[in-house]
Order: structure tokens, then sequence, then C-alpha cells
């Protein structure tokens, strides 16, 4: 397997200082400056939802060609924002994979071109390492070791985070992501893409516990997740039962519901096996207000204390690819030569 990250050292990890990161893993265009001492300075954010929306879900073609269009615009606009020019740059990172191919080749290609321009040390990060640590922009940071669970439309997993680069993996879901089990869910009811958001406003329409779906997995032991099985459920109770909105707004709300509840069930047992008490939630559907409640309850009942990245860093964002590009350029790590790419690699073999 292709090593994720190499250590050469044609520079000195101690000019590291301000850092420009570059997302373009999938249907964002993520722009953002990480300062060593000052922190996050400025980042800049394009969504593709309305690009991708017609046709339910995100088109890969249609992906790569808007972030051509976008990130040299949104590098223009985060540099205006914080008062910079280019030569304030000491490093730049891009989101190297997990992604779409073409997506990821567009942010790697421009982060490594300017790079050679500018004669910059640029570095390739890992996509769910980037989410995982996305807290630590926050003010409250959490220490290690701590549990995290990072949960979005490409990946739900349960990570045990003993430090940077360090992460050994106590579950992962067999099948469909939680937000791809929103995503297809939501096209059954009707509902626009992403289907997140849509179900989640649906739901408030909902009326608790009219229908009882499954936690799948509940009964095996271990923290793997499997929600494909409730996508189906939610097919075969619409099939038997009356199409009308207050319906949809049940099945929504119980499907959620659902979700949350193995969710939250299963990082318990996490926590119980690592023995942990320090809890990082994380990715996409971390956004999601109902989801924060639960845990907030959990977190409570089961004295943890717990962590999560402002809502608009918990959906794909520059500003967690420059954090973590500035934590790995200042250990002298970068890129040898050539432009990389991975679409998929294994959070845990990462080093």
């Amino acid at each position: 397997m292709q090593s994720f990250y190499s250590k050469p050292t044609d520079f000195n990890p101690k000019s590291i200082h301000c850092v420009l990161g570059i997302e373009t893993s999938c249907d964002e265009t993520g722009i953002a400056l990480y300062h060593g001492q000052k922190g996050l300075i400025a980042h800049a954010l394009y969504s593709q939802i309305e690009l991708h929306k017609p046709y339910g879900g995100v088109v890969p073609e249609l992906a790569s060609r808007d972030h051509i269009l976008k990130i040299l615009p949104l590098l223009k606009q985060t540099l205006a924002n914080a008062h910079l020019t280019l030569s304030a740059i000491d490093g730049i990172t891009y989101c190297a994979g997990p992604g779409l191919a073409g997506a990821l080749l567009v942010g790697a290609a421009f982060g490594r071109s300017l790079g050679w321009a500018l004669g910059l040390p640029t570095l390739g990060v890992h996509h769910m390492e980037a989410h995982l640590l996305a807290p630590m922009l926050e003010e409250s940071t959490p220490e290690f070791p701590f549990v995290a669970l990072l949960v979005s439309g490409g990946h739900t997993l349960l990570a045990r985070v003993n430090g940077l680069g360090d992460y050994k993996i106590l579950g992962v879901s067999l099948d469909d992501a939680a937000g791809e089990a929103f995503d297809k869910t939501a096209q059954l009811l009707g509902l626009n893409y992403p289907g997140g958001p849509a179900i989640a406003a649906l739901a408030e329409k909902g009326r608790p516990k009219q229908f009882r779906f499954p936690r799948p997995m509940m009964n095996r032991p271990g923290c793997d997740f499997s929600f494909s099985g409730l996508k189906t459920f939610v097919s075969n109770t619409l099939k038997n039962s009356d199409k009308n909105e207050q319906t949809k707004a049940d099945i929504a709300c119980e499907f959620q519901a659902a979700i949350i509840d193995t969710l939250a069930r299963k990082t318990v047992r996490a926590l119980k096996q690592t023995g942990l008490r320090r809890l990082v939630v994380a990715g996409g559907v971390a956004a999601n207000t109902s989801l924060r409640k639960e845990f907030a309850y959990m977190a409570c009942k089961h004295n943890i204390t717990l962590y999560y990245p402002r809502p608009r860093f918990c959906t794909d964002n520059g500003a967690m690819i420059a954090y973590l590009g500035y934590r790995r350029l200042s250990l002298g790590q970068s890129d040898n030569q050539g432009i990389k790419t991975i679409v998929r690699y294994p959070l845990d073999e990462l080093n």
C-alpha cells in the first residue's frame, strides 16, 4: 500500500507559521489560512448543493469542473479577508483523500502548482484525520486520548485517538454510512438533496413513536454499524401506509431517531470499552440538532465530556485541512515529487 505521509527533510519545520489549506474532496470548495500562534485567520467555503440537487446526489464530473471554477476566486477572497498576500504563506496543504478522484485532483494539482511556483513545502493530508481533529479549531479542545465518532455522508466510524496519527478503529459501518442512509431515505420520501437537513426539517413535524424502527446490530457485540436495512424498512413502511404528509413526517421522525439512538448507544459501548471519558463528534451529521440534544443527554448520564466542531466546520471545509496541515508540516512532513491523491486509505494505517 502506498504510504500516505512521507517525511523528507528539505525544509526547516520551524519556518512554518502560516499554512494555506485547500479542500476539494467532494462537493465543497474550501480555502483557509491557519497560523500557529494566531489560529484560524480566514476561511471561505463554496457549496455545490444547488448544482447537484436536480440529480439527487453528487455528480463527480460536475463537482470537479465546479472546483476548477471556484478555487482561485476563493483563494483571492480568503487572502483579501485576511489582508494578506501570497508572500505571507509558509506552506500549503490540500486534501489528498479519501474522496472523489477528479475532485481531489483539482485541489492537489492547484496546491502542488502553487507550492512549486512559490517555492513552498506542500503536503496532501487525510480527509478523515482532518475531521477528527476539527474540534482543535475551537476554544475548548480535547486532550489526548479520546474517543471520536466520525459520522458523515461517506464515513461512519468510531476510533480511539491517542495522538496525531495514532488511531485505533473501534467500529465502522459495514454498508451505508449514516449520511448516505439519510440521502437514500430522503429520496424515498420525495425530499430534496442533501437528505440530512431535509429529513431533519420534516422530522420536526413528525409525531414521535408513531412507528417503531429497528436499531441495527444492537443485539451483536462490538461497535460496528449497519444502516442499509433501515432504508429498506422505510421503503416497506411507506408501501404499507397512507402516503400523506403527516405519515411521511412521522416516518422521518422515527428514522432520524433510529439513526441517532444507534449512534449514541454504540458510542457508549466504545467509551466503556476504552475507559475514556472524552468524546469528539465530527463530520456533517454532527451538525444535526437532534443528534446534539441526544448526545448531550448521553454525556450527562455517563459523565462524558463532549466536544464538537462548530456546525460550519462539521461539513467539509478548508479550515480543518489547514489546521492538520500546519501540524504535519511542523513535524517536517511534506510531499515527495509528484501530485498525490488517494481515493481510499484506512485511517488507522496512516503512519
